[in-house]
């Protein structure tokens, strides 16, 4: 896909974040938009900037988890709009505990929207793009889905799942040539609100964290903009990119997802040692 005007995409979570950046940019090209969000307030915010650019916007209140919903609402996406090219499949959240202290329905209410929601959008979007004739699935997974960190279990195990569910379909949509491509996309500190709305767990603090610091970390190390973001996972998929990474501390996630994995364990757990003997000194 080289050109997007004229183009129909569907986004998931796209009331802020990634989401936004990623409508806003695609309807300066011209793409027309089929936006979807929990959050209500924020989608209609993005829906009004969009539409300031002159393309069709259709919104939908949508909960990806919903595997019904989200199949009800790439059919509508078609009757609204003729046609679906691109589907983003971007909502997502995230939970800070350890893998024994989180609870089965915080690590279910994650994996159905990270893991789940993903699977939900491709596989309902996919037959639309096909008849398309010119479509781009694009997963949103992340640099949790090429390393392995304390407290982030749960968001590791969505994103490495999103990876590979990725990685596999993209083979097969070359086995059998369709007009429709697939790219996995590794972000890495990107400025948006997931840290601040995820849910967390005492049990954080056996480990050596807790959500205040947490926060204030990635903070620190998001520093690429959801504009930016966006402007780079546009570029993968018009050079047809099997994965892309977004950011600088992505291409640095990358590179030592390559090294020994005790290396960078170890490291790991050295910190995370220190930030528990920290709080306990408190």
């Amino acid at each position: 896909m080289k050109d997007f005007k004229n183009k129909v995409a569907a986004i998931t979570g796209a009331g802020s974040g990634i989401g936004r950046a990623l409508a806003l940019d695609l309807a300066a090209r011209g793409c027309h938009l089929a936006l979807s969000d929990v959050d209500e307030s924020g989608l209609a915010e993005t829906v009004l900037q969009c539409e300031r650019r002159g393309v069709k916007v259709t919104p939908t209140a949508l909960d990806v988890s919903d595997r019904d919903a989200i199949y009800a609402w790439a059919d509508q996406v078609v009757a609204d709009h003729g046609q679906v090219n691109i589907v983003a499949n971007n909502a997502g959240v995230a939970l800070g505990a350890s893998a024994m202290g989180q609870s089965q329905e915080d690590f279910e209410w994650l994996m159905a929207i990270n893991f789940w929601g993903v699977v939900n959008g491709t596989q309902a979007f996919l037959p639309h793009l096909k008849a398309s004739g010119d479509g781009h699935v694009i997963n949103i997974s992340s640099v949790f889905g090429l390393i392995s960190i304390p407290s982030q279990s749960a968001y590791n195990a969505s994103k490495f799942g999103v990876r590979g569910y990725t990685d596999a379909l993209r083979m097969e949509l070359e086995i059998d040539p369709c007009g429709v491509s697939s790219t996995t996309i590794h972000p890495g500190g990107i400025k948006t609100n997931i840290a601040r709305s995820a849910r967390t767990h005492e049990s954080l603090l056996a480990i050596g964290g807790d959500a205040d610091s947490a926060v204030e970390q990635f903070d620190k190390l998001a520093r690429t903009t959801p504009e930016k973001a966006a402007r780079q996972i546009l570029k993968a998929v018009e050079r047809n990119r099997r994965r892309a990474l977004i950011g600088p501390d992505a291409v640095v996630f990358d590179i030592v997802s390559r090294l020994p994995a005790g290396l960078y364990q170890r490291a790991l757990v050295a910190s995370s040692r220190r930030e528990r003997a920290k709080h306990a000194a408190t």
